[in-house]
């Protein structure tokens, strides 16, 4: 395999030190010519000085000046603001870009890569949520993969490589989050600190609430709609707790393919960045003799509505995933800053989308304004449910 040259947007953040995980393990693969990041100057700087990149971009002003303090006397380049990113993508000389950014901010830089037509490893799944449409129509119209990251998306990609026959089913698995076997009544009761602790995966804390209240299931259901361009009728959400099978297909004859493996998100990292070579990857391996059970159940919609409100969503289509994703992140981070209780968050999703005005075809305009007002809106109701 030639040595590729990577681009990784959201380095500091799980899915980006992950990455670079996978480029320690093989140097001799990928070389990372760019990072960026929010905030986290110091730990940029000591990612660019350890895999020797050639620029940096802050988003933050004051993290920039800080980064810059940090690498004055290196080669490292650093450079200020999202513009500065999408300059980049112009001129670079980069293979694969990694777009791991968290929320709604990673969509412009996500589309910047693909109108410059590099090939996208596509883990900020909000970008498909919120813009669907508008990602794939510019992936296509510049011959731009879009190589999935998420180890649901990963495995379907996997299972549908090489295969001729007709896709009946999408089966995307769910652990099910720490909360699988509560009640309604203690699904009012739940702590931040509960909320953080999956059972089963490491992932940065929006993320992390998004496993617990199963919206995360829900923002994937629309993401492999427009990544395998399947009806929402046509993907089933299955709850499998041990998180071994990682996601499923299933075809005209009856034939399910599944992908297998400890749960790693080094895998799905390593095989977008890869593709379509399969290089080895220093991970435990699957024990079968070892397992005790394997099961699999419905996702109960009662005690999780966000799984409806995804799927109703989606049905409307237009710009109301974008209202959709942009107040649920408005209510994860409102509880985690514990100003809202956890079950009220698809309250506030809901909400929102009953205020929010439907554009049937919206451009990249309609879908920031609607991003805007939908926070706007999300953190009226947080206030008021705040103060009453």
């Amino acid at each position: 395999m030639k040595k590729r040259k990577i681009a990784i947007l959201g380095s500091t953040g799980s899915i980006g030190r992950q990455a670079l995980e996978v480029v320690a393990e093989h140097p001799d693969l990928f070389q990372v010519e760019l990072l960026t990041a929010n905030t986290s100057a110091a730990l940029l700087a000591e990612q660019a000085l350890r895999f020797d990149v050639n620029q940096v971009v802050l988003h933050d002003e004051r993290a920039y000046r800080q980064a810059k303090d940090l690498l004055a006397d290196s080669m490292v380049k650093v450079y200020a603001g999202t513009t500065a990113v999408e300059g980049l993508m112009e001129t670079m000389d980069v293979d694969v870009v990694l777009s791991a950014q968290v929320g709604f901010s990673g969509l412009e830089p996500t589309l910047a890569a693909l109108r410059h037509g590099k090939a996208v490893a596509l883990s900020n799944k909000e970008s498909l949520v919120a813009a669907g449409s508008l990602v794939m129509r510019t992936a296509r119209e510049h011959q731009a993969p879009v190589l999935p990251v998420d180890s649901e998306h990963s495995a379907i990609f996997q299972c549908l490589q090489g295969q001729r026959g007709s896709l009946e089913k999408l089966l995307l698995t769910a652990s099910g989050g720490p909360f699988l076997h509560h009640t309604a009544e203690q699904m009012k009761q739940i702590s931040k600190a509960e909320a953080l602790r999956h059972p089963r995966w490491n992932m940065g804390e929006k993320i992390t609430i998004d496993c617990a209240t199963l919206m995360n299931k829900g923002l994937e259901m629309i993401e492999a709609h427009w990544l395998f361009d399947m009806a929402p009728e046509a993907i089933q959400i299955v709850v499998h707790p041990q998180s071994i099978i990682h996601s499923m297909v299933q075809f005209t004859d009856g034939t399910v393919l599944a992908q297998m493996s400890n749960p790693d998100m080094r895998i799905p990292i390593q095989y977008a960045l890869a593709y379509p070579e399969r290089p080895s990857l220093s991970i435990p391996r699957l024990d079968f003799a070892a397992m005790k059970e394997f099961t699999f159940l419905e996702p109960d919609l009662e005690r999780f509505p966000c799984i409806r409100l995804a799927y109703d969503t989606l049905a409307l289509g237009g710009n109301l995933p974008c209202a959709m994703n942009a107040a649920n992140e408005e209510a994860v981070w409102a509880f985690l800053r514990e100003e809202l209780p956890f079950s009220r968050i698809p309250a506030v999703i809901e909400q929102v989308l009953s205020e929010s005005v439907r554009i049937a075809e919206p451009v990249l305009e309609d879908i920031i304004q609607t991003d805007h007002l939908a926070r706007i809106k999300a953190q009226e109701w947080i206030y008021k449910w705040k103060t009453n």
